[in-house]
């Protein structure tokens, strides 16, 4: 097989087109789960005449090398962008959030650490997105410990505060939510609408919907007054729980008081009546969508087909697939759903079919899309277009999970075939994790 960095340069090359650093921005974002393809593209562009990369495009690119765990070249780029002089507290937040979502806690206050010595001083905004990143990864333990070891050198805000107690909301843990809301108060940060919002989804996510209820009319009672975010969470907390009268009352009482539906709230009352199966109420949501301008998006996409095709409803749910995607772009669960059920169907040359729709809109595949679809062909004994879309995925940088390759591995050797399996190894040598650099 031929070089794909020369066959991707060459065309390049070869193309005579010069790109902007504001449509390069927009091709390295639109294509974050490409992998090492986004980096050759990346790579390339900057070698233009009188070229350089904006700060977004270099955050987009090193957000996507940190998701396939191409962390050596990731610190190369922030190298780069010193040598530039285009350094700032985002680039080590994003690497922050990155290793915290991937459970590397020593390497996440590394970053914090090392900021200094590349010539960034930390501050609050950077203390508060080490903090959010730890909660977001789920282990606001570790975010409350570094609080405590750490608030003498930054003052906390609301935001601090508000981090906090939405990590150990969801933890969930409401006696130590509660600790962090009383502690905010005392040291005289304001709830605000975030924090209440906050507040109220913990409540919500604990089953305490009428705790939070009477914390929205407390708010109301202090002049900050409810949105359609805390409307949509009591809507999807009655939903979840087949309250069905009480998250169309809550809806109604929203508009009552005047705040319009957005599609956040749209999105909890469809969920709502999908999980009573009430799927004539939800294409009447979609129409007062409609009338009221509300555009639907992948979130709502999603919904509706994770309650078809939980009933079995497969036709009717790539029905409302090939609707929805007249009027909102479908994300890449949109995609590995619609892959998923027609492989677990037996259907996949429908399943192929999806998947070619997807390169037509030029949506790059996730690893989980990726692996659905290679899982599903050896499920059929396809193992000649398992390993074409396994050598595909390793092309792109993306690396297969070790269930996917093992069912491949099996195949094969069952086949006989050691040597395409030791040429697909050797391939996925480029994709080994690299050690942390400075």
């Amino acid at each position: 097989m031929s070089n794909p960095k020369i066959g991707l340069e060459g065309a390049f090359n070869e193309s005579g087109i010069k790109v902007s650093p504001e449509l390069a921005e927009e091709i390295i974002i639109k294509f974050d789960n490409a992998g090492m393809q986004a980096y050759r593209f990346f790579a390339w562009a900057e070698k233009q005449r009188n070229y350089t990369h904006t700060v977004r495009s270099y955050h987009a690119m090193i957000g996507s090398l940190a998701k396939i765990r191409q962390y050596q070249i990731m610190w190369d780029l922030v190298n780069s962008m010193r040598g530039k002089g285009i350094l700032n507290i985002e680039t080590f937040c994003v690497i922050m959030r990155k290793y915290a979502r991937a459970q590397k806690v020593d390497e996440a206050i590394y970053t914090f650490n090392v900021m200094e010595k590349y010539g960034v001083a930390p501050n609050l905004a950077a203390f508060n997105s080490l903090l959010s990143a730890f909660c977001k990864a789920k282990n606001v333990r570790k975010a409350q410990e570094i609080f405590d070891q750490m608030k003498d050198q930054f003052v906390p805000d609301s935001k601090t505060y508000s981090i906090l107690l939405e990590g150990w909301g969801k933890a969930p843990n409401l006696p130590k939510a509660r600790e962090i809301f009383r502690e905010m108060v005392e040291k005289g940060c304001v709830p605000d609408i975030v924090t209440y919002g906050i507040m109220i989804d913990s409540l919500c996510k604990l089953g305490r919907v009428e705790e939070a209820v009477d914390v929205v009319r407390e708010m109301d009672s202090k002049g900050c007054r409810p949105t359609s975010y805390i409307y949509s969470v009591l809507v999807h907390t009655y939903g979840s729980e087949k309250r069905i009268g009480d998250a169309v009352d809550t809806f109604l009482e929203m508009e009552r008081n005047g705040i319009k539906a957005d599609v956040a709230v749209y999105n909890a009352l469809i969920s709502a009546f999908c999980r009573l199966e009430r799927f004539k109420n939800v294409y009447r949501v979609l129409e007062e969508m409609d009338r009221n301008g509300v555009t639907p998006n992948s979130r709502t996409c999603n919904i509706i087909l994770t309650g078809l095709i939980s009933i079995g409803e497969n036709e009717e749910a790539f029905k409302v697939f090939r609707r929805m995607i007249k009027c909102c772009e479908p994300d890449s669960d949109t995609y590995t759903m619609m892959i998923k059920m027609f492989c677990d169907s037996d259907k996949l040359d429908k399943a192929l079919k999806v998947w070619k729709y997807m390169g037509m809109k030029q949506f790059a595949p996730s690893m989980h899309t990726f692996s659905v679809l290679i899982n599903g062909l050896c499920k059929k004994g396809e193992v000649n277009q398992a390993c074409v879309f396994l050598e595909e995925m390793i092309e792109k940088g993306i690396r297969p999970p070790g269930t996917t390759f093992g069912k491949l591995r099996q195949l094969l050797l069952k086949e006989g075939r050691k040597d395409v399996l030791e040429f697909l190894q050797e391939k996925m040598k480029v994709l080994v994790n690299e050690p942390l650099s400075d």
